[in-house]
Order: C-alpha cells, then structure tokens, then sequence
C-alpha cells in the first residue's frame, strides 16, 4: 500500500470505466459480485448443501467443506483410507487438466494487452511494466527484509541460504505460476532439516490456503493502481477497508495459476468502491505477475513452518544449520531414515479444497 501511494502509477491513464467492456470470465465474475455486499462473505461461509458449494464456485464454501469433510475421514480411521486415496488420484487428473487448459494462456494474455493497449493508447504498456516492476520490487523487499528480517532475529537461520536449498521447487514454481506443485518437495525439505513432521504437516498444508503473502501484496498493488487509473479517490481507511476484505475472499486462491485474479475480481466488483471494469486494464499482465505472487507465497510459507516448529520447541537447529550450509554434505552424512524421511499423504482437506 505504502509502494502504490508513493509511485502511483495509475496516475495519467484516466481510463474511463464505461468505456470498459469487460468479457469473458471476468464479465461473469462482475456480474455475481454486483448482486453482493461484503457482509455476505461471512453469511455465505455455509453452503446450502454438499454440492452446492462446487456448483457456485465459492471458495470459501469448499475451503470449510473440505475442513470438516477431512476431519471426518480422519476421525473413522481406516474406513476413510481409500477415500482419501480417491481423492488424491483425483487431484492428480485434475491438474493435469489444468496444465493442458494454461498451455493457451499466453494467447489470452497478449489478446488481453492488445485490448488495453488500442484501448487506451501505448502509454498504458508504460504504466502497466511500471506496475510489473514494483509488484517484483516490492516483493523481493518484503521476503529479503520481512521474512528475512523474522528468521535470522527469531530462528537465527540465513534466508539466502534457505533460497539456495529451495532451489529446485524455486524453478518448479516459476515455471507453473502455482506453488502447488512444490507442496510435497517443501514438506519433505521441511522434514529433512530438522522440523517435526507432524508441525510441517500442520503447517504448510494449512498456510497454502491461508498464508498468502504473495496475493496479498498483489491485491492492494492491483486494486489501488487501478483506482489511480480510474480517478477514483480512496482514502486510507478505504484503502484498509478494501484490503481487509480482499485478504479473506483470497483465500484458497493459490489453488490455481491466476487464483489471485479471481479473488481481485470478485472482492472489486462485490465491494462496489473501484470500479470492477477496470480489472481490463491489468488484465492482460496478470501471467507475468502471477510467478511472483507464487513464490512469495511458497517462501512465506517456508518461513512460516521454521518459526512455528522454533516456537513450538520442534525444530533441530543444529541439523537445519547443518543443511542450510552445505545440503549435499548434510544429505551424505546422514542415516537413510533421515535422509529420506516419509511423507505422509497430504492432509485430505488440502485435496478436497483443490
């Protein structure tokens, strides 16, 4: 918020929002928001019946399904085994799916540019690589600084030393624009360097639906360039009113390459403050923000399950220090039962959410 009211960038587009013409999914997203207030984020959090949920697409609905739904697989033991193995194959066919359908975003997202550019003039391609370098900046300050800054003051552990060994998810990350994928190499990491299996089980399934820090730096950069690009006046307590609202319905938005989108998109056009027809104009450069929005995630997520396991007194310092310094020396000296430790399957409500 601090960078957008400082740069603000929007300033000299003056996109007028009738002239917007939203299509696609993003016209549908409007459309249901438009019918909504934001009280009914919490009203709605129960869904009609089991299914309705799915049918809508509301994914704060299926995030508190899929909670009670693996807590009542867990709680009846082995009965619920083969379901839960279901649902991982399940998961499986699913994001394959997914992968076929992203192989054809690039073309949406230069037709989405090229809108915007014959739109509102060649200026707005300035305004927007402006508003792409500042997500990046902002972020890389954030895990250098924040993340960074609580894990040598509270862990005592090295960030730049914990990117070096999350090398390998860093590319698989970057290359899907998700940080799902790299959910098991996380957990087994995790494990490997001396963190209690059961916090890391614990924590990093739970922190990928809830523990967003990428989407939230792209929520209020997003949501207030484009009040900026739309002459529309925000004052700061506005400014936190909106970012409080789209913190919650961005939840569980890291499911799904281009989730952070959708929560924009829904929060603006439920909200009513912003016109939701400007979403048109960031629209077409969501792909080239949506690696970053992941591996912030997926790095605050790291953190997250170091300083839990510390503060829960469930944390090897010494192997993690170990590890850190040299993972190749760590990993040959190890015993076989630690340098490979098991991974449980993930936890049920992950899946079901997905």
């Amino acid at each position: 918020m601090v960078a957008i009211n400082v740069f603000r960038l929007g300033d000299g587009v003056d996109a007028d929002p009738a002239k917007i013409h939203p299509t696609g999914n993003a016209e549908q997203y409007i459309k249901t928001g438009e019918t909504q207030h934001w009280w009914e984020f919490f009203t709605h959090l129960i869904p009609k019946s089991f299914f309705s949920a799915f049918v809508e697409g509301d994914i704060l609905q299926i995030i508190f399904l899929a909670v009670i739904f693996g807590i009542a697989i867990k709680a009846v033991g082995p009965i619920g085994d083969p379901i839960a193995a279901s649902v991982k194959r399940l998961t499986d066919v699913v994001f394959k799916v997914l992968s076929f359908v992203m192989k054809a975003a690039p073309l949406g997202a230069f037709g989405a540019m090229a809108y915007a550019v014959g739109a509102f003039g060649l200026s707005t391609l300035t305004s927007l690589g402006s508003l792409i370098a500042l997500f990046y900046a902002t972020s890389i300050l954030f895990v250098v600084v924040a993340l960074g800054g609580l894990l040598a003051l509270y862990v005592r552990l090295n960030i730049f030393q914990l990117f070096r060994y999350l090398k390998e998810e860093f590319f698989l990350v970057l290359g899907t624009s998700t940080a799902e994928p790299a959910l098991p190499g996380l957990m087994r990491k995790m494990t490997y360097m001396g963190a209690d299996r059961t916090t890391v089980g614990l924590v990093v399934p739970t922190g990928y639906s809830f523990n967003l820090d990428g989407a939230a730096i792209y929520l209020s950069l997003a949501a207030l360039y484009i009040a900026q690009a739309t002459n529309t006046e925000l004052t700061i307590p506005q400014q936190l009113g909106l970012l409080a609202v789209m913190l919650l319905t961005s939840k569980g938005a890291a499911g799904v390459a281009g989730g952070g989108f959708i929560a924009l998109t829904a929060t603006l056009s439920t909200i009513g403050t912003v016109p939701a027809a400007g979403i048109m104009l960031i629209f077409g450069i969501d792909k080239f923000m949506s690696e970053c929005r992941a591996l912030v995630n997926f790095y605050g997520n790291a953190v997250a399950t170091l300083v839990i396991a510390k503060w829960d007194h469930n944390l090897d310092l010494d192997r993690a220090r170990a590890v850190l310094a040299d993972p190749a020396s760590a990993e040959r000296s190890a015993t076989p039962e630690r340098a490979e430790p098991a991974v449980e399957e993930e936890p049920v409500a992950l899946s079901v959410a997905r």
